[in-house]
């Protein structure tokens, strides 16, 4: 059943909102580490996205405590969380994926990060699961072809990571919000199911000039691609093909479709030749046909998020370079660590930045 009306919100607290599709067995590690957090003030609200796997009954029967939301069919990561958030009342939203720990202060530090700094949105120092001294991800990055891109990921942790600082944007597994912003920028594309969806909020909250906080010390770690099963399938390329261009019809005005032209062919080659080396071109065809079917009302929303009171285009144009900039040195970190070359990279820094 789905729920009508906002929960009340604890006094001085946040709404802690984990969307859930047959995550059963990622459901006492992620919610046993929440109600052992430093920080109590919060409520928990899981939206279960028709799961068949009996979560729901999981949930009333070990959580209690959970406020569950309960769809009948799997309506998508963007769907699911915005149901999740309007059904709060909390000035801070804190935004979940099921197959997360989180370490005892994390909330703590992330209630004290906004306290502190004035930014709409924090991101969490994200470290893998199962290797703990490995990054999963430190604030998201943002490349003109129209993606983002965890910065740090696969890298080991160091003081490079240690720093406070503003970042593009924040992974949607794990982030948090002020309620104001989805008031101001609007809520996740429901258009997007999943995939990029992130992305593209990330995306309009720059150009409406606020800015997001990357907090070292509020720490998540997560197993990542729990629902999909892995990283790359057919499911996933086909979403994350169609919604990179649905990122951009939506998002780039035609000046930044001329200026970034370039920067936008050399990363679809560099995807379409990855696909096909996994094995999954027919899936990224099924994305450009899926990208055409729904082009026309992507279109239509496209008028109203550039008729949107924003920053100056310029200033946008700066914002996304230094994102870039951020992704390539993250990239080029990685790859010495392992013993590879930067030599094409170190072209591409020479041509677009």
């Amino acid at each position: 059943m789905e729920h009508q009306g906002a929960y009340p919100c604890p006094a001085a607290g946040l709404d802690i909102v984990i969307p859930n599709y047959n995550g059963r067995q990622f459901l006492a590690t992620c919610l046993e580490s929440i109600f052992r957090q430093t920080f109590t003030s919060f409520q928990v609200i899981v939206v279960d996205n028709g799961s068949t796997d009996g979560s729901v009954a999981y949930l009333h029967d070990r959580f209690p405590a959970v406020r569950v939301i309960a769809l009948p069919e799997n309506t998508g990561f963007s769907a699911a969380v915005n149901r999740g958030i309007k059904a709060g009342s909390c000035p801070l939203v804190f935004l979940l994926n099921n197959d997360t720990e989180l370490a005892p202060e994390c909330l703590q530090e992330f209630v004290l990060a906004a306290g502190q700094h004035d930014d709409a949105f924090f991101a969490p120092k994200m470290l893998s699961f199962q290797e703990r001294h490995i990054l999963d991800g430190a604030g998201e990055g943002f490349l003109r072809g129209g993606v983002g891109y965890r910065l740090g990921t696969m890298e080991s942790d160091s003081e490079v990571y240690n720093a406070s600082r503003r970042v593009f944007g924040a992974c949607g597994g794990a982030a948090l919000y002020r309620r104001s912003l989805f008031g101001q920028v609007g809520m996740f594309d429901e258009d997007f199911f999943a995939y990029l969806e992130d992305v593209d909020l990330n995306f309009r909250a720059n150009r409406a000039g606020l800015t997001c906080r990357y907090v070292p010390a509020a720490v998540v770690y997560h197993i990542g691609s729990a629902t999909t099963g892995s990283k790359i399938n057919p499911f996933t390329v086909r979403l994350s093909t169609r919604n990179n261009l649905y990122l951009l019809l939506k998002n780039y005005p035609i000046s930044f479709v001329l200026r970034f032209l370039p920067a936008i062919c050399v990363y679809q080659f560099f995807w379409l030749l990855f696909v096909v080396k996994k094995g999954q071109f027919f899936s990224y065809c099924s994305g450009l046909a899926a990208f055409l079917r729904g082009a026309r009302p992507m279109f239509r929303k496209r008028k109203k998020t550039l008729s949107t009171p924003g920053i100056a285009d310029r200033e946008m144009a700066g914002r996304i370079l230094r994102a870039e900039k951020d992704v390539v040195q993250s990239i080029m970190r990685r790859r010495e660590a392992q013993g590879k070359g930067n030599g094409l990279l170190k072209l591409y820094c020479r041509i677009f930045l």
